[in-house]
């Protein structure tokens, strides 16, 4: 991952962990119970001991039990999205070992919930996580590692784990065949939009809530091509950015980055005369971006020569 370029950073697994106890210690186990209820009451000598032992203790699951646990999972949840403000994804092993058939046998339950250990909470908490193979161990069996990340980000992961496992090793698993090219990836959209702003939803200005909740990350924070001209609004809150021919500047602005299905809540909260267009960087890259009609700055002031909405407040708090 380091090599990938990634930067370890230490997470607490305790909260995800008190939640992967849930799946099994709290109201899902009577969810289970409930989805083969009569066929379970009618005939449990037809399934199998393990399985008829962990169902059969959904019975006695109340509704009270239920709620204080759906109680728990929420304020769990809270805990671990945290996480995300620090992290992009999260490398755990898939299973902590492996264990022969006949000590399975003679344990089930215990030991698959050991295997369990770092999956279990997986859809409690409404995570996206893909397994990567990850080599062998001494003994020749093999070990894994899951790439976890946020609800959504499912293609992310999965550029993100096909870069991983050609990294570790050119082979299927212990075949000796050739990993399959990459180029059915390709096609796989990263399910996240850039969106360059310059106004008020800058990091610390009033509206930059609006990006901070729906999990925008700051990409860049770099300037337009020299080819547009900034204004201030008669409101005096906002900036209007506007493309011109000729006579252009370099304006300051932050590309951050959202996941796609929370763009078009935040594009329809956007009031005229401002909308998101394509806008061009000084690295020459196009983005989504804000731009304004230009029917709008008529009567506005002209206050490209500040270079960015920032140094136009500073100036005029100064002033």
């Amino acid at each position: 991952m380091r090599a990938l370029g990634g930067t370890p950073v230490a997470v607490d697994l305790a909260p995800f962990l008190e939640a992967a106890r849930l799946l099994y210690g709290g109201p899902w186990v009577a969810e289970r119970y409930l989805a083969i209820r009569d066929f379970f009451d009618a005939q449990p000598d037809k399934v199998f001991p393990p399985v008829r032992e962990i169902i059969a203790g959904g019975r006695g699951i109340s509704a009270a039990d239920t709620f204080a646990h759906l109680y728990r999972l929420r304020a769990l949840k809270r805990a671990c999205d945290a996480v995300w403000d620090a992290v992009d994804v999260m490398l755990t092993p898939t299973a902590g070992t492996i264990y022969r058939i006949d000590e399975m046998e003679a344990d089930p339950i215990r030991l698959n919930a050991n295997l369990g250990h770092y999956t279990n909470f997986m859809n409690l908490l409404d995570l996206a996580a893909t397994a990567v193979p990850a080599g062998f161990q001494a003994d020749g069996l093999p070990f894994g590692v899951t790439l976890v990340a946020p609800p959504h980000q499912d293609a992310p992961l999965l550029h993100l784990a096909s870069r991983m496992q050609r990294a570790l090793g050119a082979s299927l698993g212990a075949t000796g065949h050739a990993l399959p090219g990459a180029e059915a990836l390709a096609l796989l959209p990263d399910g996240q939009v850039r969106v360059a702003v310059v106004g008020a939803h800058l990091a610390g200005l009033p509206l930059h809530g609006q990006l901070a909740e729906r999990g925008a990350r700051l990409v860049a924070d770099t300037r337009t091509a020299p080819c547009y001209r900034l204004y201030a609004l008669p409101d005096g809150k906002r900036p209007g950015l506007v493309r011109v021919d000729g006579g252009g500047a370099a304006i300051a602005c932050e590309v951050w980055e959202l996941p796609a299905e929370r763009f078009g809540s935040f594009v329809a909260g956007i009031p005229a005369p401002l909308g998101i267009g394509k806008l061009e960087l000084a690295d020459g890259a196009v983005v989504n971006g804000f731009i304004c009609e230009g029917i709008a700055v008529a009567g506005a002031r002209d206050i490209t020569e500040y270079g960015g909405w920032r140094a136009w407040l500073a100036a005029r708090g100064a002033a």
